[in-house]
Formats: C-alpha cells, sequence, structure tokens
C-alpha cells in the first residue's frame, strides 16, 4: 500500500506576541518579549509576579464566532481554542461540507482548561463543562460538525506534540483524511504558580520580566509561565492534492518516548531526549546530517538546557556544531501543554519564510553549552527539515520532524 504522506495546510495561534499566526510571527522575528507583569490576578503574595499572558482582545473575535449562550459553557481558555481554530480552517481553505466529515479528527493536548477562581467567582454555571479537559475538542468537532475520533491527549508539557504525532499516525493508517491538532494551555493562575515555585522552576526576576527568560545563558533562574492555543490542520497528501490546498510543509517523522524516572527532572544526560530525536529521524527515513534546524524545548531552567544540549550532541554527533538551535520559549514563555504546536508552527513558518527565530536574552554564554542557539538576533537561512522538541514532566518526550515540501 502507498504510503500516506502527512501534510499541513492550515495553522492558526495565539500567545503573548499576537492573536494571530502572521502578528506573532512578526514580532519573534524581531525578538520581542511577551512577558510582563501578571494582571489576570492578584500575584503579590508569590514569589513569581511575572508572566507571559495573552492579550484578552482575543474575546472580541470569540464573541463574533461563538454564540454567547455557548461562550457561558466555556472558559476563557476554550475560547482561545476556538479562536485559534477558525484561523487554521480559514488558512488551509477547507471546505468541510465537501469531505466526509467521519474520516476528519480533533485531537488536541489540553493538560487543563483552566477553570480559574476569577472565573469562577464571575460565573460558576457550567462548571462541570467549563472544566472537561476534552471541551476543546469537542467544540471544534460541534463547530465544523465533524463525526471522527475526537480526543485530548494529557502528556503535560509535550502534550499537543503528541497530539500532532497521534494525528500523523492515524492518517498514516489511512483511518482519517484530516486531523486538526494542537493545543491551548493556561497556567498562570495562583496555585499553579505558587505550585511551580515550590518546586524552584520559575524565574523570579520580577525586576526584568522581558529579559527573565533567558534559556542556554548561564544566568538562567528557571522558566516563565506563558499561554496560548495552535491549531494545525493536517491531511493526507491525496486529500490536499485533491483540493488543489496549499501545502506548508510534512510532517516527516514523530517520536514519542517516556523516562521512566523522576517525575519533574529529565533522564541524566539526555539519554531519552537523544532517542526521541533519533528515532523521529529514523521513521523519517533521512539522516541526522539533512537537519538544519532544531526548535528546541529550550526552557531556561538548568537541566532541561544543559540535558537537552547534551542530547543534541549525542544525537548528531559532529553535525550538532552546524545545526541552527533557538528556544521560542525566551519569548513567549512556556505555554506547556500548547508549547508542542505553537513551537511547531514556528518551525514550520521557519521553513516556509526561510528565516530562524532568535534565543533572545542571550547575553551571558554557559561555558558548558555551547552549540549555535542564534543568538538574539534572527537568521536568514534555507531550512529544509528540522526537529521540533517537547519535553514534558512525567517523563514525557516528543520530537517532530518537519519536512520543506517538494511533492513526489
Amino acid at each position: 500500500m502507498k504510503e500516506n504522506k502527512t501534510v499541513i495546510t492550515g495553522m492558526g495561534m495565539i500567545n503573548a506576541l499576537g492573536n494571530t499566526m502572521e502578528e506573532s510571527f512578526h514580532k519573534m522575528i524581531e525578538g520581542a518579549s511577551g512577558v510582563r507583569p501578571i494582571t489576570l490576578f492578584d500575584p503579590s503574595e508569590l514569589e513569581t509576579k511575572i508572566a507571559a499572558e495573552v492579550d484578552n482582545s482575543f474575546l472580541e473575535k470569540a464573541k463574533e464566532l461563538i454564540k454567547k449562550r455557548e461562550r457561558g459553557k466555556m472558559t476563557r481558555l476554550t475560547q482561545m481554542a476556538l479562536v485559534a481554530a477558525d484561523e487554521a480552517v480559514k488558512d488551509s481553505g477547507i471546505d468541510f461540507n465537501s469531505c466526509d466529515k467521519s474520516r476528519v479528527a480533533v485531537i488536541l493536548g489540553i493538560v487543563t482548561t483552566a477553570y480559574s477562581d476569577t472565573e469562577k467567582e464571575q460565573s460558576e454555571n457550567n462548571s462541570i463543562v467549563k472544566s472537561m479537559p476534552n471541551a476543546p475538542s469537542a467544540w471544534i468537532s460541534i463547530r465544523y460538525g465533524l463525526k471522527g475520533p475526537n480526543f485530548n491527549v494529557s502528556t503535560a508539557c509535550a502534550s499537543s506534540a503528541y497530539a500532532i504525532a497521534l494525528g500523523q499516525q492515524l492518517i498514516h493508517s489511512g483511518f482519517v483524511d484530516v486531523v486538526i491538532t494542537g493545543g491551548a494551555d493556561s497556567h498562570i493562575q495562583k496555585d499553579y504558580i505558587k505550585g511551580f515555585n515550590q518546586i524552584m522552576t520559575l524565574s523570579v526576576k520580577n525586576e526584568t520580566p522581558e529579559t527573565a527568560c533567558c534559556p542556554f545563558s548561564k544566568s538562567r533562574d528557571g522558566f516563565v509561565m506563558g499561554e496560548g492555543a495552535g491549531i494545525m490542520i493536517l491531511e493526507s497528501e491525496a486529500h490536499a492534492k485533491k483540493r488543489n490546498a496549499r501545502i506548508y510543509a510534512e510532517v516527516g517523522g514523530c517520536a514519542i518516548t517516556s523516562d521512566a524516572g523522576d517525575i519533574t527532572a529529565p533522564e541524566a544526560d539526555g539519554v531519552m531526549m537523544a532517542k526521541t530525536m533519533t528515532l523521529a529521524i529514523d521513521q523519517a527515513g533521512v539522516n541526522p546530517e539533512d537537519i538544519d534546524y532544531i526548535n528546541a524545548h529550550g526552557t531556561s531552567t538548568y537541566l532541561n538546557d544543559k540535558y537537552e544540549t547534551m542530547a543534541i550532541k549525542s544525537c548528531f554527533g559532529s553535525h550538532a556544531s552546524d545545526l541552527y538551535v533557538s528556544s521560542t520559549k525566551s519569548m513567549i514563555g512556556h505555554t506547556v501543554g500548547a508549547s508542542g504546536v505553537i513551537e511547531g508552527i514556528v518551525t514550520v513558518l521557519t521553513m516556509d519564510r526561510g528565516i530562524i527565530t532568535p534565543t533572545i536574552n542571550y547575553k551571558e554564554p554557559d561555558p558548558e553549552l555551547d552549540l549555535n542557539y542564534v543568538p538574539n538576533l534572527p537568521v536568514k537561512k534555507e531550512v529544509k527539515m528540522a526537529i521540533s522538541n517537547s519535553f514534558g514532566f512525567g517523563g514525557h518526550n516528543a520530537s517532530i520532524l518537519y519536512k520543506k515540501y517538494e511533492g513526489e
């Protein structure tokens, strides 16, 4: 049977730098920071008082798209997911009424719907529906009348990357033709910030929020919490070509693994990180030397940045020094369950536009970390193949290999 290639035909995202894909990517190229003092609640009692919040102007778009009665059953986060989905569907040009809707799936990476104390104070109506982790995928399925598989994946920071990998597998197996995939997340809530402070993973550079997140730098002291949503439209190559769709890229290879070690810390020396990248390369049927760029997990924590660097060296050998490696989180913080897809979209746009987004705030190199982290400024570069890494609490690892689409 002929292999079912998986291609990307539409994308949409919301994050601290913008409420659309184009706005976000433009600001990333500029090296902007979306980190500010927290405004969603009073953080005065917390060690960390900064985060990368989404501008609530996206809610105006949500009002245009979603009926008032339905909005009353959704959290702010679920509305964020639907706005990103609307952008991706429109970007793809797909008409679901011309598709077999039983062969269209919705798979999202969702850790929480962020039904926060602030939202509960506004209204506790429909609390069950608002708090269901499967609510965002269900609402997207309902909005477009899609009858195929519809579920969420919860693997911490790797959730939406797992969703992409599962979507690719459903298409590869011939089970579906189209997958709406991605994720949404917001952990900018008092209890979550307090909890992450307790395990000392968040930056406490409250006086300088815009420079607080500094992946791969010697002065890094933890990640900055972010929020956002990202959606990709995946299709089989045959389905996309049949409707003459514009194709951004191919999902060439995916790998998901587990450290089976510590519940929060990555495995020492990045052994499984390296294994995951290797498996993605093998599934794609390419060589390590074919990879031009890595969108790193790059959290700005001591262990992740150290072990991810070690993993890249282990996987790529001498080619590691030729790679471009950058961290989107330096600009928009850690969007947790949404990070895999948002960073995947950035990776695809990097290939599409021929420009690599920088790792900002790289002012003090760490002698232990000596790769090309694209410091502070973008680099114009043709990228034909790239990997996006996502590594989550619980030992969840995901590497997605994206290939520039060149047809048959």
